[in-house]
């Protein structure tokens, strides 16, 4: 009797416990449905907010929300894993990078709560996988510049329109949320925003009951416009100002974008099927947010005016570049030719257009909080810099 333990628990120990990720998520029951056609969507006609099952709402309670994030590694993805987690949901976590990428996520979920899964973005297989036991996919995937493995059409169009289609045939979906960028137009000179509206058009083919939110520039702790401007300014002592920085922008605290994916996530359903442009409470133009950020690192304003065409002809070698050379070339960040091309026009919400307010939320002004992360940026530490006290006297000041 002891021989045979023995040899079943040698047998146990040595048989592997996952074979594959198919055998953890089926892709061929009654999900995808392999041999038959494709039908009509399957989105609910109301919101989930009804599925809270149990506990009182916070991290270890179960609100029935299991919600593929693609892009979760990204600026907005783990602001958004954060409040989904805040509900009690079960949060699936594709990536493709190094495992390290998705570490900082899981600790903010209860035990089990937030699933990295590795994943191959160009193989549909592996995306079925990892939206095979959701009830809800959420797509924050989106790139400002190309690079030469995935160029703006491939991220920003074809990957959101190829969600869609598989969440369709899912049968299980419940909620599809797209993330899209607030200027999107097949008309703008940018081709990162053409690719969005395209990816809208194919979103709403596919899923007419889908909902849309068009942030405008995000603000945060690491968000891609304060710092590079910080970063530039305090390693070269000036900052250039693409156009005379006349551009208006109403930007956005990314954790009111965040919040807003899950008000948009939790209603009756009144979202499904609409688009929402997230812009702050106040308009400023490059120049007046640039002004801000020097005030934060407390530096003297120093300022380049690069007009528009010297601009362009500065960013331009690296994208004539980009699959001519054989080896990868550094990624952008002031000098980005289509982020130059975004900028040449004001980027605000539409007066008609849905926003915060629709989704009952107050979204933060800008001064203050959202970008209390610059502070990193002066030189002496967070306490140092000309502060008014430490200016010299000046008595035209009280005159």
């Amino acid at each position: 009797m002891q021989t045979i333990s023995r040899r079943l628990a040698r047998e146990s120990f040595t048989r592997p416990a996952i074979y594959s990720l198919k055998s953890l998520y089926p892709i061929s029951d009654q999900y995808y449905g392999a041999h038959e056609r494709r039908y009509a969507s399957t989105l609910s006609t109301k919101g989930i907010g009804h599925l809270v099952r149990k506990g009182t709402g916070g991290r270890s309670s179960v609100s029935g929300i299991v919600a593929t994030v693609f892009g979760a590694t990204g600026f907005l993805g783990r602001y958004l894993v954060q409040e989904l987690a805040k509900t009690g949901s079960q949060v699936l976590v594709p990536f493709r990078g190094s495992e390290d990428s998705p570490r900082h996520l899981k600790l903010m979920g209860d035990l089990g709560q937030i699933v990295p899964m590795k994943y191959n973005p160009r193989d549909e297989n592996s995306i079925k996988a990892v939206m095979a036991k959701a009830n809800v996919v959420i797509n924050l995937i989106g790139r400002e510049y190309e690079t030469r493995n995935y160029s703006f059409e491939q991220v920003n169009h074809r990957m959101a329109e190829q969600l869609a289609t598989l969440s369709k045939e899912h049968g299980g979906i419940m909620r599809f949320i797209q993330l899209s960028c607030l200027g999107a137009s097949q008309s703008s000179p940018s081709r990162m925003l053409q690719a969005k509206a395209a990816a809208e058009e194919s979103i709403f083919r596919e899923l007419p009951e889908a909902t849309i939110l068009r942030p405008a520039v995000m603000l945060g702790t690491e968000d891609r416009i304060l710092n590079p401007w910080a970063q530039f300014a305090k390693k070269y002592n000036f900052l250039p100002l693409i156009g005379n920085g006349s551009t208006k922008i109403q930007p956005v605290y990314v954790a009111d974008v965040a919040s807003a994916v899950v008000a948009a996530l939790k209603d009756d359903g009144t979202s499904m099927g609409k688009t929402y442009e997230l812009g702050g409470p106040d308009v400023y133009t490059l120049h007046q947010l640039a002004e801000l950020m020097y005030e934060v690192i407390r530096e003297w304003p120093h300022y380049v005016n690069v007009p528009f065409p010297i601009a362009k002809a500065i960013s331009t070698p690296r994208d004539l570049l980009l699959n001519k050379v054989p080896f990868p070339l550094p990624s952008p960040s002031i000098f980005n030719l289509d982020l130059i091309h975004a900028l040449s026009s004001d980027k605000l919400v539409s007066q008609d257009a849905l926003t915060f307010k629709d989704l009952g939320i107050v979204p933060h002004k800008v001064k203050g909080y959202p970008i209390e992360f610059l502070i990193q940026y002066r030189k002496g530490g967070p306490n140092y810099g000309s502060t008014v006290s430490e200016r010299p006297f000046n008595p035209d000041m009280y005159s």
